[in-house]
């Protein structure tokens, strides 16, 4: 039997997708599911990134215990430092840097030759080494990188002790037969390749990141890099639930292979990195999707209520797949609300626990029934930033089909309130130009979604948009059983977000 190390890079490159942005006390919470899943490596962040950046490695560092911590680092000795120095409080800390090998990056990012970026990662890699034992090297778009180049690459990163070398398919380009010859190549044609563990790092612009990633396993290599859902940069990373589940599936072709991924955690896990994100999981997503594992066809529901195994290669329950059962109610207290939100895997402390009940309270007010997913959302309002520039006090619009839409808000902006009125093409528009004009920061609006998150009239109402400002996207959700203060709230998360 063969280990294959699970690399999560959730909060790193899935960070990065634009409107993605996560606080640092929102990382650690993710950070602590990733630990009970089972990751073996967590990429908590890139460190010389932002300050914020830093932070979430660091306190990240200091609080797990059972996972690897990884910082990301570009051949620069202050990318390196930063690394290390966010890192350095882990358990087991590792220092990633990563250099471009392709003649295209060569030539046009960093217009240099070859024998110029080799002596780059060659002194990067000996400076780490005077700081951390635990070096990982990616020759950044190895797959489309001239192959008698990429080996003297690794080679030399090797002997210079970097203990993984990561094989990217940086843009996504490859496909199976190709990272599978890749690969294979590396091994037979790198002296020294047996003195490291081989990774991937697969994205998925042509939809081929989880195939590409298990044929580099077939091929060779013992470590994955993924992501929660799947996210990342463009369309995104391989995603850690469908490798794992593949491998844990399809015993027949990988039976040599196992990871010490917990499975049945891999759906709460997905609730909470798309609640944070702001990223919805598709109904069809392989996995996490909530069709996922539901059936509508008449001879479907039949033959799976027979057997099964006749519709469903896997099952439900091993990746925590569950319906949300009703738990808590008005008379609910502290201690029933502290221990159901550690069943669903999140960690606060005693003052956030307060706060979350206070949330709590006003909620089942307005609900006869409180379910798992509207406890998963106040959780998520636990982690958000508390220093709010802009804070609502109040909203109220007037609209019908025989009026046009008009909106009054009412803010709290540096201990004065703000009031503002505007119209708009319809209530929710009109409160979103309302606000503009109490911030006078123009946005513009990218996506904006509505779901509920239980059934029922009195279901909560959550609403997840992204703006630009100036080139710059994030992203914002709140929730309500009102959906215009719903609205409200989101758009002024990410009025924050921009201005924090």
């Amino acid at each position: 039997m063969e280990k294959i190390i699970i690399f999560d890079t959730t909060l790193r490159d899935g960070e990065q997708a634009p409107g993605a942005s996560l606080t640092s006390e929102q990382k650690l919470e993710i950070a602590y599911q990733l630990e009970d899943l089972g990751v073996d490596v967590i990429e908590a962040g890139f460190p010389i990134a932002s300050p914020d950046d830093f932070k979430a490695v660091d306190t990240i560092s200091k609080k797990i215990k059972k996972s690897v911590i990884c910082g990301l680092a570009r051949c620069l000795k202050t990318d390196i430092e930063a690394a290390y120095k966010a890192v350095k409080a882990a358990k087991a800390g590792r220092v990633h840097l990563f250099l471009a090998t392709s003649k295209i990056h060569l030539q046009y990012k960093f217009k240099k030759a070859e024998d110029e970026i080799l002596e780059i990662a060659r002194n990067a890699i000996k400076l780490t080494r005077k700081h951390c034992k635990d070096i990982e090297f990616s020759p950044e778009d190895a797959t489309r990188s001239e192959r008698g180049f990429l080996y003297r690459v690794i080679e030399m990163a090797i002997n210079e002790g970097a203990s993984t070398i990561n094989i990217p398919d940086t843009v996504g380009y490859s496909y199976p037969q190709e990272v599978y010859s890749l690969i294979t190549d590396i091994r037979n044609n790198v002296p020294n390749i047996e003195k490291a563990v081989i990774a991937t790092h697969c994205h998925n612009d042509l939809g081929l990141a989880t195939a590409n990633s298990l044929s580099a396993l077939m091929a060779g290599a013992r470590q994955v890099h993924c992501t929660i859902n799947g996210v990342g940069e463009r369309a995104g990373n391989a995603s850690l639930e469908e490798v794992v589940m593949t491998l844990k599936t399809r015993k027949d072709v990988f039976g040599d292979f196992y990871t010490q991924i917990n499975t049945k955690n891999i759906f709460q896990v997905s609730r909470l990195v798309s609640s944070l994100t702001g990223f919805v999981v598709p109904p069809n997503k392989a996995i996490v999707g909530r069709n996922a594992f539901r059936h509508e066809s008449g001879i479907h529901q039949d033959a799976v209520l027979k057997k099964r195994n006749t519709y469903e290669i896997m099952d439900p329950k091993d990746v925590g797949f569950v319906e949300a059962n009703i738990v808590l109610g008005k008379h609910s207290g502290r201690h029933a609300l502290a221990k159901r939100l550690e069943d669903l895997g999140f960690k606060f402390d005693a003052q956030k626990i307060n706060e979350i009940f206070k949330l709590f309270k006003q909620l089942a007010d307005k609900k006869k029934e409180v379910f798992d997913d509207d406890l998963m959302v106040l959780a998520e309002e636990g982690t958000k930033v508390k220093a709010k520039v802009y804070d609502l006090v109040a909203v109220r619009v007037n609209t019908g089909t025989d009026i046009p839409p008009e909106a009054w808000v009412k803010i709290k902006h540096k201990k004065q309130v703000v009031e503002a009125k505007s119209s708009g093409d319809g209530p929710v528009d009109a409160c979103f130009k309302a606000i503009d004009k109490v911030t006078g920061i123009k946005c513009r609006l990218n996506d904006y979604r509505l779901e509920a998150v239980t059934s029922g009239k009195d279901a909560l109402g959550e609403v997840s948009l992204k703006l630009t400002v100036k080139n710059k996207t994030v992203s914002g959700r709140s929730s309500s059983t009102d959906i215009i203060e719903a609205s409200v709230r989101a758009y002024l998360d990410a009025v924050n977000k921009i201005v924090i």
